[in-house]
């Protein structure tokens, strides 16, 4: 077997030779032959998925001490070893989440209030064109919006149901403490194993996206996972709030496609991350502000995969309450052939 050098190794691998060197400082990947001469690292092909998988580990966070641990394991060991490490994250965030709560609240003196006449809201669904099922399931109310977009089939409007009724169930309880990312965590966990136990031997495990954002006076509470999105349109502009869990994505945050290329992808609606699928509860959290004249939309990718951002933009800017921008991106999907289930919530404040 051929030996390359620590640069092409490097290359293969999608790896720093700075990083290589350090995990041999640390005993995590030796090279297979070191020069004594000029002290030049080579490697075997065979050790690149080792490299990979440090190199995994390292992206969802594992400190290099663990690694080592981690790589020692046969892989049914391993891969308990990285549940165990991603509960602790989880846990570890919940805590955080609390305190953060709590240090927003006295910087800022309490909590400040904003009476539910103050906020406006609107959801619906629609199966697109040529779809008789609708798996994709939205709500509006006075302190929660949320859209679910479930797989294809009973199983699927099921799984995005049972998503949509685990956070429901906060829209009446915010008023009863302040830790609206503690109460959005433990929903998603429910949510999380009342889907896993849909499964079936007919229909396999359906999953869902879910996109949550839960209201407190003027602080907004977001959960996300899957590639629904929530965006906000402030002063005329239009964030998006949320990142796609998908491979595609992963493939552009690693380099190895470009957004344009990512958007016209046959593989672009792969999930990398879902309610039902993948490690247990895992969700995107996030605090935000609310401020007066924020416009607020979650949407099912029927809308945002087959509509232009320019087009969502002059959209959701141009509809006079949420009812009519509502309305008005629904039919801006079946004007650009709406393939797909549509679910749409918009909020005012």
């Amino acid at each position: 077997m051929a030996l390359v050098t620590i640069g092409a190794f490097a290359r293969q691998a999608r790896l720093t030779p700075k990083a290589l060197r350090l995990y041999d400082e640390m005993g995590l990947l030796r090279p297979a032959a070191v020069d004594a001469e000029t002290g030049y690292r080579f490697y075997e092909p065979s050790q690149l998925r080792r490299a990979h998988l440090i190199a995994e580990l390292r992206r969802i966070g594992m400190p290099l001490a663990e690694i080592a641990g981690v790589c020692a394991l046969e892989p049914a060991a391993a891969a308990e070893a990285v549940t165990a490490f991603w509960r602790r994250v989880t846990a570890d965030t919940a805590a955080r989440a609390r305190l953060t709560s709590l240090l927003v609240a006295d910087l800022t003196g309490g909590t400040t209030t904003m009476p539910d006449s103050d906020f406006r809201f609107a959801a619906a669904t629609d199966p697109g064109r040529g779809r008789d099922t609708n798996e994709d399931a939205a709500y509006a109310g006075p302190h929660l919006l949320a859209v679910a977009d479930g797989t294809r089939g009973p199983g699927g409007a099921q799984a995005a149901a049972t998503a949509l009724q685990a956070v429901r169930a906060l829209d009446p309880a915010t008023a009863s403490g302040p830790d609206l990312l503690t109460l959005l965590a433990g929903a998603v966990t429910e949510a999380d194993r009342a889907i896993r136990a849909l499964a079936t031997g007919a229909q396999g495990q359906p999953v869902t996206t879910l996109t949550a954002l839960l209201r407190q006076g003027m602080r907004m509470a977001l959960v996300h996972v899957g590639d629904s999105r929530a965006y906000l349109l402030r002063n005329g502009e239009l964030t998006q709030l949320t990142q796609d869990h998908t491979w595609v994505r992963t493939q552009v945050d690693q380099g190895k496609l470009t957004p344009a290329e990512a958007v016209g992808h046959p593989e672009r609606a792969l999930l990398a991350r879902a309610l039902g699928w993948g490690p247990e509860g895992e969700a995107d959290l996030g605090l935000r502000t609310a401020v007066p004249g924020d416009r607020y939309l979650l949407c099912s990718d029927g809308l945002s995969a087959v509509v232009a951002a320019e087009a969502l933009h002059r959209t959701l800017a141009g509809a006079a309450g949420p009812e009519q921008a509502v309305a008005d991106l629904i039919a801006l999907a079946h004007s650009a052939g709406a393939p797909d289930n549509i679910a749409v919530a918009v909020a005012d404040v």
